[in-house]
């Protein structure tokens, strides 16, 4: 029973943080290392696939519209960068992969990522706000994005969503819901892939027997439903407020880890 207790709690949290510009990979890893028990790497992309599941039933309308009327020249334009996007990611994930990367399993680096992001955004945001309002999505951005969730998956602490946003802000797509659709789309088949893949690693390598399926399942249920919240909310938010509180709480939250964790831990 605590385990689940665990599960339930390594849920609420996947499911606030992912779309939340504040890392859902630094906070599972400090979440783990306060207690919470450390999990497998599927467990880890599963439960991001839960809150992706509820960015997919938020934006069904949307991606209804794009699958079924691609033949309209913009809905064509937007599918194609939304593809490239991807691909970008999945080339670049693929290579970085095969390279040996594998996550940093202390604190201290996310401290970092979470601080330096959070004055980058700052930064970032008041340079957006000079810009003319844009909704259009370029092809610099498409690839800009498909760039920026790579980084932000090798530095863990730095935000996909955070990344992503600002990447697509500052490269032309200044309107903050028009850039928050772009990256949170792109995520979506992002993300389903990752799950894809980790599965297909447990189950070529014998995993599965091993793997800890209830604990996955309950874990994707509560994300999903957490995340479905937490995007709601968000995407009001950013209608008529900058991302500048996240920011803060990055940076205090990067502060306080760096000054009460252990070094090294």
């Amino acid at each position: 029973m605590p385990d689940i207790v665990n599960v339930v709690l390594l849920g609420i949290i996947e499911g606030i943080t992912e779309f939340l510009p504040i890392s859902s990979t630094g906070h599972l890893l400090i979440a783990e290392k306060l207690g919470l028990g450390a999990r497998s790497d599927l467990f880890n992309v599963g439960i991001q696939a839960g809150a992706i599941l509820a960015v997919t039933l938020i934006y069904w309308k949307r991606i209804w519209l794009l699958l079924t009327q691609w033949r309209e020249p913009a809905n064509r334009d937007y599918v194609l960068k939304l593809f490239v996007a991807f691909m970008i990611t999945a080339v670049l994930g693929y290579v970085v992969t095969h390279m040996g990367f594998k996550l940093p399993e202390a604190v201290t680096p996310v401290a970092w990522a979470l601080v330096v992001g959070g004055f980058w955004m700052i930064g970032a945001e008041q340079m957006a706000a000079r810009k003319t309002d844009r909704t259009e999505v370029t092809w610099t951005v498409a690839i800009l994005v498909g760039v920026a969730q790579i980084v932000a998956g090798v530095f863990p602490g730095t935000s996909r969503s955070a990344a992503t946003i600002f990447a697509a802000m500052l490269a032309g797509t200044s309107n903050r819901p028009a850039a928050t659709e772009f990256a949170f789309l792109v995520g979506i088949p992002t993300m389903y892939a990752a799950t894809g893949y980790e599965l297909l690693k447990v189950l070529k390598n014998g995993g599965a027997a091993h793997e800890d399926w209830t604990a996955l399942a309950v874990g994707f249920v509560v994300s999903a439903i957490v995340a479905f919240v937490a995007v709601k909310w968000l995407l009001g938010y950013i209608r008529t407020h900058r991302f500048t509180p996240f920011a803060i709480y990055r940076i205090a939250l990067g502060v306080a880890l760096l000054l009460l964790m252990p070094a090294g831990a």
